[in-house]
C-alpha cells in the first residue's frame, strides 16, 4: 500500500486537485476496510459501510477544520459508521446466504488469515474474534491496531469517549473475552473432537455466537481433555504485533464503484468546494483496491461531519454524541420562541443517606460534582493521583491512587499526599495485562516509595482471586509481611455474571473470604454486575436494583468494611446500562438505590 498521504495531499484535495483526492482514498482504503471489517465480523454489509464511509468524507471535506487531523477524522466518521450499522441491524434480523451462494471471499476472518499468512497462535487469535460480542468487536479493530504498533492508548481513549482507565477496564474485558474464545478454537478444532465436547455441541448450527462460546467454555473448564487448551496462550499483543491492517480484497473494488454509482454520488458538490466528474471519482475508487500495508492511526475527532442531507445519522444510545457544527445555510437565523415549561407535579422524593462508607468510582463527565452531592457519598476516586478535572463537593474527600509503576515518581507521590486527605490507593489491578499489569516482585519493589508518603496505604487492588492460596494478592502480601512492608487496608474489586438473587451473598462472600484471609480492613473500591462473555450482559433495572439495596445493606453491616464505591457514578456513553447518574442530578434506578443506601 502506498504510504498515508500527508497533510499536503489533504489540503490539495479540500482545494479541489483531482490526483490528491485518487491518493488520499487509495492511502486510507485499507484503513477504512481493516476496521470495519474488524467490527463488523466480515459481515455482508462490510463493503457499504466502507463505501458509505469514504463518500462521507468526500463529501465533507470542505467542512474539515484541521487538515492535519483528518486520520482522526476519517477514523472517528468509520467508527460512527460501524455503530450506525449496528444499530440498524439489530432491529432487522440477518437471513443467512445458502452455503452454495454464499461468497467465501467475504469471510473477513479468513481473508486475514489468508493475506497475513498467520498460523499457529496467531491464526487461532484471528478465528477467535468471530465468537466476540458485537462491542467487543469494534474495540477489538481498535485495539489491535494498538497492539500492532498502529495505535496508541490515548488515541483509543478519544475513540471511545471515556477516561484511560474506563477505556483500560474495557479494553482488559475485551481481551478476557477474546482469550476465552481462543480456547473454544482450540477444543474445535482438536483432532478428534472430544467426544463429551460433541454432545455439548449437539444442536449447534455451526455458527459462532455468544451462547454457544459460553458453553463450550464451561465444558473446556471442566473437562480433563479439554482442559489443557486453556494453557500455553501468548499474549494476544505479542502474537497481534506487525499485522495491523488487511490487504482490501481485488473484489471490493466493484462493490465500491458500483455502490456509488447506485447511490447517485459520483459527483461531488457541496461540501467540497468544488465538483468533481463520474469519471474522476471512479477513477479514484478504481485504485483503492490494492494490497495493503501498515499505518497508523488516530481515532477521534470532535468536529464531526454533518450528517448528509439524504439521511440522519443514528447514534447509539452507548456512543457519547457526537459535536455537530451546522453550516450557516442550515442553522436557524433566531432561535425558535420558548414555550413556557409546563408546571411538575410534585412526585415523592428519593431519600438520600449519607455514611462513613459509601463512595463512587467516578470518570469525567458532565454533572459529576452534583451528583456526588446528589447520591449522597462521603468519598471519591478517579484511578489518579489528582482530582482536576473532576472536583467534588465541599465535604467528600477524594481518595488518590497511584495507578502503576510508571506514576512512582517523586512529583505524582507528592501530588497525590497533597491532594488526598490522608490515604492512598496502591496499584491498580496489577494481575492483568492493560491494567497496572505488574508482577508481584515489581510490585513490592516500588512498594517502598508509597510507604515514604506516610500516608494510610491501601494494597494494590487485583481483578479476582483475593481469597486464593498462591494469588497474586496472596503472594504479595507474603512478600510485603516478609519485607516488613507496610499495608493498612486491602482494596478489592468484584464483578457478578449471576444476575439471580444469589448474586448478594454470593458478592457478601467473597469480600468475607478475603478479610479472612488477611485480617485486614476491606475497601471495595470497584464492583457490580456484568457478563462479560455473554448475554445478557447487564441485569435488568429489578435485578440491579435489588443487588444494589442487598450488596449495600450487607456492606453497611460488616464493621470491617471501611469503604466501598459502585462502578460507576456516570450512566453516559457505554455507561448507561449500569452507571448511577444521566447528570448532576438525574439518578437512574440504580441511582436512587445507591442515593438511598446505607
Amino acid at each position: 500500500m502506498p504510504d498515508q498521504p500527508d497533510t499536503a495531499t489533504v489540503v490539495a484535495a479540500r482545494a479541489g486537485d483531482p490526483a490528491a483526492v485518487d491518493r488520499l482514498v487509495a492511502g486510507y482504503l485499507p484503513l477504512v476496510y481493516t476496521i470495519v471489517g474488524r467490527a463488523m465480523d466480515g459481515h455482508a454489509d462490510v463493503d457499504d459501510v466502507v463505501q458509505d464511509v469514504m463518500l462521507r468524507v468526500l463529501r465533507n471535506l470542505g467542512d474539515l477544520r484541521d487538515p492535519a487531523a483528518f486520520r482522526s477524522w476519517l477514523v472517528a466518521i468509520t467508527v460512527r459508521q460501524i455503530r450506525e450499522r449496528f444499530r440498524a441491524r439489530r432491529g432487522t434480523p440477518d437471513v443467512l446466504l445458502p452455503d452454495d451462494v454464499r461468497d467465501p471471499g467475504a469471510d473477513f476472518t479468513d481473508l486475514a488469515i489468508t493475506r497475513l499468512e498467520l498460523s499457529g497462535q496467531r491464526r487461532e487469535t484471528a478465528a477467535a474474534t468471530r465468537w466476540l460480542d458485537e462491542d467487543n468487536r469494534e474495540l477489538l479493530s481498535l485495539w489491535w491496531l494498538e497492539a500492532s504498533g498502529e495505535l496508541t492508548r490515548d488515541e483509543i481513549v478519544e475513540a471511545i469517549g471515556v477516561t484511560r482507565q474506563h477505556a483500560a477496564v474495557r479494553v482488559q474485558r475485551m481481551k478476557g473475552q477474546l482469550e476465552t474464545a481462543r480456547v473454544v478454537v482450540r477444543a474445535l478444532d482438536a483432532d478428534p473432537v472430544c467426544a463429551d465436547l460433541r454432545v455439548v455441541l449437539t444442536g449447534w448450527d455451526g455458527h459462532p455466537s455468544p451462547l454457544w462460546r459460553k458453553r463450550v467454555a464451561r465444558h473446556t473448564r471442566d473437562c480433563r481433555e479439554c482442559s489443557p487448551a486453556w494453557s500455553g496462550l501468548v499474549a494476544a499483543e505479542r502474537l497481534l504485533a506487525g499485522m495491523a491492517l488487511v490487504p482490501v480484497p481485488l473484489a471490493m473494488k466493484g462493490a465500491v464503484i458500483g455502490g456509488a454509482q447506485a447511490g447517485g454520488h459520483l459527483a461531488l458538490a457541496g461540501k467540497i468546494a468544488f465538483g468533481m466528474s463520474r469519471r474522476v471519482l471512479t477513477a479514484v475508487l478504481s485504485t483503492t483496491a490494492v494490497a495493503g500495508g501498515g499505518a497508523a492511526v488516530v481515532v477521534y475527532h470532535q468536529h464531526a461531519e454533518p450528517p448528509p442531507a439524504r439521511a440522519a445519522v443514528i447514534v447509539p444510545s452507548t456512543a457519547p454524541a457526537p459535536k455537530i457544527s451546522l453550516p450557516p445555510s442550515v442553522a436557524p437565523a433566531t432561535p425558535p420562541p420558548k414555550k413556557p415549561a409546563p408546571k411538575k407535579k410534585a412526585t415523592k422524593a428519593v431519600p438520600v443517606l449519607k455514611t462513613e462508607k459509601k463512595g463512587a468510582a467516578v470518570w469525567k463527565f458532565a454533572g459529576s460534582k452534583g451528583a456526588l452531592e446528589d447520591v449522597g457519598a462521603s468519598w471519591y476516586y478517579t484511578w489518579g493521583s489528582n482530582n482536576n478535572e473532576i472536583p467534588g463537593p465541599a465535604g467528600v474527600e477524594f481518595v488518590p491512587m497511584i495507578w502503576d509503576e510508571r506514576n512512582v515518581t517523586t512529583s505524582t507521590l507528592a501530588e497525590a499526599k497533597r491532594e488526598g486527605d490522608g490515604t492512598l490507593l496502591g496499584f491498580n489491578e496489577p494481575d492483568m495485562a492493560g491494567q497496572a499489569d505488574m508482577t508481584v516482585e515489581q510490585a513490592l519493589a516500588k512498594w517502598p516509595e508509597l510507604a515514604k508518603t506516610g500516608m494510610r496505604l491501601g494494597a494494590p487492588a487485583v481483578a479476582f482471586g483475593g481469597d486464593q492460596d498462591n494469588g497474586w494478592l496472596d503472594r504479595f502480601m507474603d512478600g510485603a509481611e516478609a519485607k516488613k512492608l507496610k499495608v493498612d487496608f486491602i482494596p478489592i474489586h468484584w464483578y457478578g455474571s449471576d444476575f439471580s438473587a444469589a448474586s448478594v451473598n454470593q458478592f457478601l462472600g467473597y469480600v468475607d473470604a478475603v478479610h479472612q484471609k488477611y485480617g485486614k480492613p476491606i475497601w471495595i473500591t470497584e464492583y457490580g454486575l456484568m457478563n462479560f462473555t455473554g448475554r445478557p450482559k447487564y441485569p435488568n433495572t429489578a435485578q440491579i436494583v435489588a443487588f444494589i439495596k442487598g450488596s449495600t445493606t450487607g456492606l453497611e453491616k460488616r464493621s470491617y468494611v471501611e469503604r466501598y464505591a459502585w462502578f460507576g457514578l456516570p450512566a453516559v456513553g457505554d455507561s448507561v446500562d449500569f452507571g448511577l447518574y444521566r447528570d448532576a442530578s438525574t439518578p437512574t434506578e440504580a441511582g436512587k438505590a445507591y442515593r438511598a443506601a446505607g
